[in-house]
């Protein structure tokens, strides 16, 4: 069958258009083995290149040129690549050398401990000032010593006085120190740095003192900011002239702590609380004036206090008539705030055990019966032979 002029054009532009076609496949797929060539060679190169050396720079000098401390040896006097940013050069900085250690060639970007980062709290506590009763004294105190100077700097310029640098609260367990410390990482927009002291008791010698530097200048990198050393008993105990090895390495940790407190680095932005259920065994040195500038007692509540306490504990409870919150505050003398929440919760859970919605007095009363009196010690009943 003959093939006409129109059908052999068409079939002619079908194959010019289904070689275009083919030709931009190809070319997409040189660029991609092109990239992937380039790769592979910067791979190779990676590996062929010598390895930096990692130092720290103690000095520029007017020259030009720098004095760096090796982590291979002695001090180096080194020339600066011109690519290298001086701008980033400053004492302290870590820079990388050059295989034969002639010329730095890379400033490190600046290493942060995981440990201490993971001290950081990221997630706000949801507890404010209204959660905590009864120490209205001991909050208007800590506003004024740890929010004003973070938010309001001014004041002290114009007064002409140096802000606080630390506080240390001291008190029974469970009166609310900890509270207090989650309401101020709340209400305030700072870095909150959470640390037990016992964090900084390490194995090695030389490695607690390093984690407080560490966590210090942390917090002057970012800046505001406050750190909160819960149990600071555990570092800060009274040195004694004789000691095992364990303890030694303690001592050397609270002297780096009372270093940075009152060292010649200024804390500037940054506040200090730490928290103690033991101030009559803390060493002198960090009780005097300059370290904590303010000491401030967290007592066991009174029974107003403990009615307040009451108030903020069953405000989300359902109530029976007969509960009286000033009745259960002089029936709890000598609680905690925690021994009070645990009545509360103690109480609801025995009205669900008896299938009730709405908590009585009788529950109450069965929670402080049960709380108190398992914290009470228990007295033998066999008599002395």
């Amino acid at each position: 069958m003959a093939v006409t002029d129109e059908g052999y054009e068409g079939g002619l532009v079908g194959y010019i258009r289904y070689l275009e076609r083919r030709v931009r496949e190809l070319e997409a797929e040189r660029l991609a083995l092109k990239r992937e060539l380039e790769y592979y060679k910067s791979e190779v190169e990676k590996l062929l290149t010598p390895p930096l050396i990692e130092a720290i720079l103690l000095e520029v000098l007017d020259d030009g040129r720098a004095i760096v401390k090796s982590t291979t040896g002695p001090n180096l006097i080194v020339r600066i690549s011109s690519h290298v940013d001086k701008s980033k050069l400053f004492p302290g900085v870590s820079v990388a050398l050059n295989q034969r250690g002639s010329a730095i060639v890379e400033v490190l970007p600046d290493k942060t401990d995981p440990l201490v980062k993971g001290m950081e709290v990221t997630v706000r506590p949801d507890v404010t000032y209204e959660d905590i009763g009864g120490l209205s004294k001991q909050i208007e105190e800590i506003r004024e010593l740890v929010e004003l100077p973070l938010k309001s700097p001014e004041l002290f310029r114009e007064v002409g006085i140096e802000p606080p640098k630390g506080v240390l609260l001291y008190g029974p367990p469970g009166c609310g120190k900890t509270l207090l410390a989650k309401a101020v990482a709340h209400e305030t927009n700072a870095t909150f740095i959470r640390v037990v002291a016992s964090e900084f008791v390490q194995k090695f010698i030389g490695e607690g003192a390093r984690l407080v530097r560490e966590v210090f200048r942390y917090a002057k990198r970012h800046a505001p900011a406050i750190i909160f050393i819960d149990e600071i008993d555990a570092i800060a105990a009274k040195r004694l002239d004789i000691g095992t090895s364990g303890e030694r390495e303690v001592q050397r940790t609270l002297m780096q702590l009372l270093a940075e407190l009152d060292g010649f680095d200024p804390l500037g932005d940054v506040k200090v609380i730490a928290a103690t259920n033991r101030i009559d065994i803390l060493d002198p040195a960090i009780l005097r004036p300059g370290r904590f500038d303010k000491i401030i007692e967290i007592p066991l509540p009174d029974e107003n206090g403990r009615y307040e306490i009451f108030k903020i504990h069953t405000r989300r409870m359902k109530l029976a008539d007969d509960v009286n919150l000033k009745e259960l505050a002089a029936l709890t003398n000598g609680a905690t705030g925690a021994d009070i929440k645990a009545i509360c919760t103690e109480a609801g859970l025995h009205a669900i055990r008896q299938k009730r919605a709405v908590v009585k007095r009788q529950d109450f009363l069965y929670a402080i019966d049960k709380i108190l009196n398992r914290l009470k010690p228990k007295t033998s009943t066999h008599s002395a032979i």
